[in-house]
């Protein structure tokens, strides 16, 4: 639970209806069986794109556009860069737990940094923020260009990055800047995966007779969607329970959102409607609440739940195994601070 509750707090950003994002995260853990020690991942706009975790000692690609730009002598020096980052992840989440006076126990140190870029706007964000047992524990604040420390263990840390000016301005430079044109290029090599647009599946399920009626829609693709229920032709809130956006196994997505209909009498079941709206698409799915379409068989809502939890899994495993693009093979990851060795000894909390 505790690793869950931490990986949900670095978890993946949903970007809004026009924003595409480019994130890493690193994550060292302790005490967990069967879990590794360190891993990382690279994510744009929701989908993994590179992966490394200390079990299997490389780092591999993610989608097969990744594969077929790079070949095997950049994965080779990639899983070195990662290797390296292991020990000072390794070393870091032991510094921290002597911060916490901590010996044994679960422990998760988790790192996320990116940017988010709006191709209206041209707007951009920078993210850098580090986690520690579902906490944040220091981040950077890119608009005042300082570190913010929510708790007292981390204070060592903020001032000795604070004091290092050259260090911030580094940091700027590369979430305003270099993450953004990398992030750009990725988009266009992978723009037939990561800017594809596919419609979902919606259909009305029902646990019980007295049970909330769910509508869910799954295949769909990019995540930028919204879903809602409307009474009367407009949006209704009441008795509605909003899910999160979901990914599925084959890189599409799932959102449901349920009507409590208890108060509701059967003749005004007409009067309501679930909208689902997708980014790029004109048209809404419009699907009416009618008592005749609702899926209420009991085992085929197992399996629907199993698969919802088993969607919650693998954003959680997404996330923990790791949120730009290739030009040539001999080519690098763009100069991320995190794989600057000065930079991360700088990173690293001081006993």
């Amino acid at each position: 639970m505790k690793v869950l509750v931490v990986l949900v707090l670095l978890g993946i950003h949903n970007a809004a209806a026009v924003t595409h994002s480019l994130l890493y995260f690193y994550t060292a853990s302790s005490g967990i069986p069967d879990f590794p020690e360190f891993l990382t991942v690279g994510i744009v706009d929701g989908q993994p794109i590179s992966y490394y975790d200390s079990v299997i000692k490389q780092e591999i690609p993610k989608q097969g556009w990744m594969a077929e730009t790079e070949g095997p002598e950049y994965w080779e020096r990639q899983t070195q860069i990662s290797i390296g980052d292991q020990q000072t992840f390794k070393s870091s989440i032991e510094i921290v737990k002597q911060r916490f006076n901590q010996t044994g126990g679960v422990h998760i140190y988790q790192r996320m940094y990116g940017c988010e870029w709006d191709d209206e706007t041209k707007e951009v964000n920078g993210y850098d923020q580090i986690g520690y047992d579902g906490e944040d524990f220091i981040s950077l604040d890119l608009k005042t260009e300082t570190w913010i420390a929510p708790q007292p263990q981390a204070l060592i840390t903020r001032h000795k990055l604070d004091n290092n000016k050259a260090l911030i301005t580094q940091y700027k430079n590369y979430h305003t800047q270099i993450c953004p044109e990398w992030l750009k290029k990725y988009l266009n090599y992978g723009r037939s995966s990561l800017m594809r647009t596919e419609l979902p599946s919606v259909s009305l399920l029902q646990k019980t007779s007295s049970s909330p009626v769910t509508c869910h829609a799954t295949g769909f693709h990019p995540d930028r969607a919204m879903m809602f229920w409307r009474k009367d032709g407009e949006e209704f809130h009441e008795g509605v329970d909003e899910g999160e956006i979901l990914h599925n196994n084959d890189g599409t997505f799932q959102k449901s959102v349920d009507l409590d209909l208890t108060s509701v009498p059967p003749e005004d079941w007409k009067r309501y409607e679930c909208v689902f709206q997708l980014s790029g698409v004109n048209e809404d799915q419009i699907t009416k609440l009618d008592k005749a379409v609702i899926r209420t068989n009991e085992a085929g809502n197992h399996i629907i739940i199993i698969t919802v939890i088993a969607a919650v899994v693998l954003v959680v495993v997404l996330a923990a195994i790791g949120f730009l693009v290739y030009k040539k093979k001999t080519d690098k990851r763009p100069p991320s601070p995190v794989e600057n060795r000065e930079v991360q000894q700088q990173m690293l909390p001081t006993a």
